[in-house]
């Protein structure tokens, strides 16, 4: 019989591939919202609707919050505001598998931009074979790959910016997060889509998106969390592009060309190949001997 701490890996990594298929179902659904109200309005509803979750189920003022961590927070949730509006501008003309492959690029580019090990140029060889292989002359809208790139650089702030807003309550930091995501995007939703953002019928639909999204995600999260190494967390999430492809296939009939199902798996493997060297990396900074203070 398995024992118990196989059986909560197991359930771990159920958790977190439940968490992906919800997040790329939701995001499937999201773009069938564009024609009523563009990507900027679903981002609105999106965005929106996961921050009241968030804000009912934490409610973040029961802490008290420092200055200091206030203005990490607002920068943190000024980057995922980002990230999502630019995110969701690039479905409008970029396959979901390719905006996810894209988007990786951001955390990435932070997670090797602090090495300088011989192997990880051969993991950013592979992230730039990737995109090289989504060049608009493979039939790709370069406005398109450009909001997916800028989606990237806000995934890579929104990590930085929210290692510096670690030392708030966890749960106080997310939904204050997300507030201030909600009320960057809001103006470009409104601006877009006007008052039909909010029909009933299209405010149902954003509740959907937001719980879909990032209420269902978020929790699964925290439950593979707490039972999966950080590494191997990081190397199933690196798996996110391809299960963003094959949703877009089954929900949008989105079909990608061998060409492009090859730079899906380049920038996957770069994924992997960087995630899967983080410990060595952090052990070798541990083993260099320290300057005398």
């Amino acid at each position: 019989m398995p024992s118990a701490a196989d059986r909560s890996t197991l359930i771990a990594v159920l958790a977190l591939m439940a968490s992906m298929a919800s997040l790329c179902i939701g995001t499937s659904f999201a773009k069938s919202l564009f024609e009523a109200v563009g990507a900027q309005g679903t981002t609105a509803l999106r965005v929106g609707f996961s921050a009241l979750i968030l804000l009912a189920a934490w409610r973040p003022w029961r802490w008290p919050l420092r200055a200091a961590d206030a203005r990490a927070i607002a920068l943190y949730g000024a980057a995922l505001g980002a990230t999502n509006l630019m995110f969701y501008m690039s479905l409008r003309t970029v396959p979901l598998g390719l905006a996810i492959a894209i988007e990786f690029t951001g955390p990435l580019a932070v997670a090797i931009a602090s090495s300088r090990r011989a192997l990880d140029f051969v993991w950013i060889a592979f992230a730039v074979a990737g995109l090289l292989l989504l060049l608009p002359a493979d039939g790709l809208d370069p406005v398109g790959i450009a909001y997916a790139l800028g989606a990237g650089v806000g995934w890579a702030l929104y990590i930085i910016f929210g290692q510096r807003a670690g030392n708030a309550h966890g749960g106080q930091a997310t939904s204050l997060g997300l507030l201030m995501a909600a009320l960057v995007v809001f103006p470009f939703g409104v601006a877009h889509a006007g008052t039909s953002m909010f029909t009933p019928s299209l405010l149902v639909a954003g509740l959907a998106v937001g719980i879909l999204s990032s209420a269902i995600p978020y929790s699964l999260e925290m439950v593979a969390l707490k039972r999966l190494p950080r590494r191997t967390f990081g190397i199933l999430l690196s798996m996110e592009p391809a299960m963003g492809a094959l949703a877009g296939l089954v929900m949008l009939h989105e079909r990608l060309s061998a060409t492009q199902w090859i730079a899906i798996g380049c920038i996957i493997v770069a994924s992997i190949g960087c995630t899967a060297t983080a410990g060595r990396r952090q052990a070798d900074r541990a083993k260099a001997p320290q300057a005398a203070g």
